[in-house]
């Protein structure tokens, strides 16, 4: 991809940015969206709705700070997961952070989004897992051991098969390098 490049999708569009945990997704949201990092719900940018785990996190965070995270996680990705459907129900385009391991999460977004007449389109950060581990550690927030293994047993058939060019049910699939991923200017609905 060149420099200064956008990606451009069907307005109404559900853009899911896919990578394995310290890829760099919300450092890519939080860089095209200007976002602060304290928000606590979607934020709303030229018409489209902007979420990442982030603000479900932050807003279960008053409630749940005393609780382990293996208690607080299911809540915030249960949150999560719900305000893109609500976003994408409402007929919003939505650009939005994802773990992308998990495939019934994108069978269920790609109906929900066919039933507002619009389309699912993935984003997807390939980086080696020593650099996504590498992440985690910078930004303080590292998922255990077993999980990040888990993720990246997932992580690896899904990029091949978005290399090879498809990525069913989405409609379309970009693969992004992290070099890539820091030149890309904008996410556009049109």
């Amino acid at each position: 991809m060149d420099p200064g490049h956008a990606l451009r999708y069907p307005a109404g569009s559900l853009v899911l940015v896919a990578g394995l945990p310290g890829a760099g997704k919300t450092t890519l949201l939080d860089r095209l969206y200007r976002l602060r990092g304290d928000e606590t719900g979607p934020v709303p940018v030229d018409g489209v709705r902007v979420i990442d785990s982030r603000q479900s996190r932050n807003w279960w965070a008053r409630f749940l700070r005393p609780l382990p995270p293996r208690l607080r996680t299911p809540l915030v990705h249960a949150t999560h997961v719900w305000r893109i459907g609500r976003a994408v129900a409402g007929g919003h385009g939505v650009v939005a952070h994802t773990r992308g391991t998990w495939p019934h999460i994108l069978r269920g977004f790609t109906w929900l989004a066919r039933l507002r007449g619009g389309e699912v389109h993935v984003i997807l950060i390939d980086v080696d897992p020593e650099t996504a581990r590498a992440g985690q550690f910078a930004r303080g927030r590292a998922v255990t051991g077993p999980t990040f293994a888990r993720h990246c047993r997932r992580w690896g058939p899904l990029v091949e098969r978005a290399r090879d060019g498809a990525l069913p049910p989405a409609a379309g699939v970009t693969v992004l390098d992290r070099a890539a991923a820091d030149r890309l200017e904008g996410i556009r609905f049109e």
